[in-house]
């Protein structure tokens, strides 16, 4: 049944107290769909509990939606389009701009959330605030972007033009890890351009990476229906995104997430013709040439490797140091590792904090012992602490190990000596994946040659691979996806191109 107040709502009168950033909530907030406007149960009328990762309280009743909840979105998506592609740019520019404000006045609230729905810890609740509001604010002038152009033609009194216009419904698929971020990746560039959005977040995010962004919109203007979310219980996400993908009214597809789950969907996506958007994972090189500053790569890599507790598809998965560097590097490395404060999210001195779930920490646990156990070097960590996993570095690491091939989301990262930086870059090129990198290099001019050599949709040249910003080209090659995220591309992803002419005389036919 419809909910009285929307979760925002709900989440104002249960305030966090002020004395203490991220303080757990006086009681569970209650997430339900929001579908056409209203808040809604789910149709079978199930729930699932949202555990907090760090002290294990209950967080969230969800609603446990299935694929009629999501024909119902789709339907209210469906319906809401035809007035929202039409709207004025004002209209449009006004809700964003609004949500942007709000977001901005919240953050103490957004962060306590942030903690107690996925364990992040205060500083990366912070880079995912200052995004969300850039990214929001940013895609307000979207609305004013030119709409197409004029064509030459080579028939005397025709005028031609190639107009953009939005696609319809965009099903977005988004993951828990940096929940609030990609929730709003997601959604935001969408609805700018004139679509309607049903967003499916993650069961370990359904909050922060769904219900929040269907109220903080709706609290701005955003009319019922433009923007639609529909949670569902752990291990039923399936059965919600083929419903999605497979309806003819949705037109777009927007995922982040893992490369098996991505690929599965583009399967799906390509019996259905339609194009889906996908930004999948990453084995991520750092790579330090021998003209490297050491201190300045230390830092780099620590950033790089352990922000977030290792769980961004961005992070440092592999460092790959020229052998004249090595050994200094890795003590240093290792010293800086081993030292990093980890536990409660919510203490602004904490650089780790808890992993996301029980199955996520024992097969952090079981990938290292296998690479240990096949002769890896384990130089730091390895073994959990409570609910975190402490920073873990290996070396020496067997190709045939998880960790060498496989994306692994934590604080894990694997050091590998190279012989110059020719080795250095076949090394880094011999993934299946192609996400991002880093070069640290006293020489910026050949870190840019190499970077243009690295097989990677995003290289950094003297900075590790984790950066992002709203209006950047965000995506990968390779396993690592297909199309860009990001305000400057969302016209060429979420807008089709329409080819119309005009005349005003009769033409002259041949027969």
């Amino acid at each position: 049944m419809a909910q009285p107040n929307p979760p925002f709502e709900l989440s104002e009168r249960r305030r966090l107290r002020s004395d203490t950033i991220g303080d757990a909530m006086d009681r569970a907030i209650d997430v339900r769909h929001h579908i056409g406007g209203d808040w809604l149960d789910s149709a079978g009328g199930r729930t699932y509990p949202k555990t907090d990762p760090w002290t294990g309280a209950l967080f969230a009743e969800v609603a446990a939606g299935d694929a009629e909840d999501a024909l119902a979105a789709v339907t209210a998506a469906d319906a809401a389009f035809p007035a929202w592609s039409d709207s004025l740019p004002i209209e449009r520019q006004q809700v964003l701009l609004r949500a942007a404000d709000a977001l901005d006045r919240r953050r103490d609230e957004v962060r306590g959330l942030l903690a107690a729905e996925t364990g992040c810890g205060v500083h990366f609740a912070e880079v995912q605030l200052d995004f969300c509001v850039n990214l929001l604010r940013q895609a307000a002038a979207l609305a004013y972007a030119p709409a197409g152009q004029v064509l030459p033609s080579d028939l005397a009194g025709t005028r031609a033009l190639a107009i953009r216009r939005p696609v319809g419904v965009v099903a977005a698929i988004a993951p828990w890890n940096a929940s609030l971020v990609l929730a709003g990746r997601a959604v935001v560039a969408p609805i700018a351009t004139g679509n309607t959005v049903v967003l499916k977040p993650s069961e370990e995010a359904p909050y922060t990476g769904g219900a929040f962004w269907a109220a903080l919109l709706s609290e701005a203007g955003l009319p019922a229906g433009v923007l639609n979310v529909v949670t569902h219980a752990p291990g039923e996400a399936g059965a919600v995104a083929e419903a999605l993908i497979a309806d003819p009214r949705v037109r777009r597809i927007s995922f982040t997430g893992s490369t098996v789950t991505g690929r599965r969907i583009a399967e799906t996506a390509g019996r259905h013709l339609k194009r889906a958007v996908l930004q999948l994972g990453g084995h991520n090189p750092l790579l330090v040439l021998a003209d490297a500053p050491l201190d300045r790569a230390v830092d780099a890599a620590i950033y790089g490797a352990f922000v977030h507790s290792g769980q961004t598809c961005m992070c440092a998965r592999r460092i790959i140091v020229d052998r004249a560097l090595f050994d200094d590097f890795a003590v240093r490395f290792v010293a800086r590792a081993a030292a990093l404060p980890v536990g409660d999210p919510t203490d602004p001195a904490t650089v780790v904090g808890p992993v996301v779930n029980e199955w996520a920490l024992s097969l952090l646990e079981r990938r290292v012992r296998e690479a240990v156990d096949q002769g890896a070097r384990l130089l730091t960590g390895g073994v959990p602490a409570g609910r975190c996993f402490p920073p873990t570095v290996l070396a020496d690491v067997p190709p045939t190990s998880e960790l060498a091939f496989d994306e692994t989301f934590g604080p894990v990262v694997l050091l590998e000596a190279c012989d110059g930086a020719e080795d250095a870059l076949r090394r880094a090129n011999a993934t299946d994946f192609g996400l991002t990198a880093g070069i640290i290099t006293g020489d910026p001019y050949r870190g840019l040659d190499l970077a243009c050599r690295l097989r990677a949709g995003i290289v950094h040249v003297n900075d590790q691979p984790v950066n992002d910003q709203p209006q950047m080209p965000f995506g990968g090659v390779k396993d690592s996806g297909a199309g860009r995220f990001g305000i400057g591309f969302a016209a060429e992803e979420f807008t089709e191109v329409q080819w119309v002419s005009a005349r005003q005389e009769p033409r002259r036919y041949p027969f």
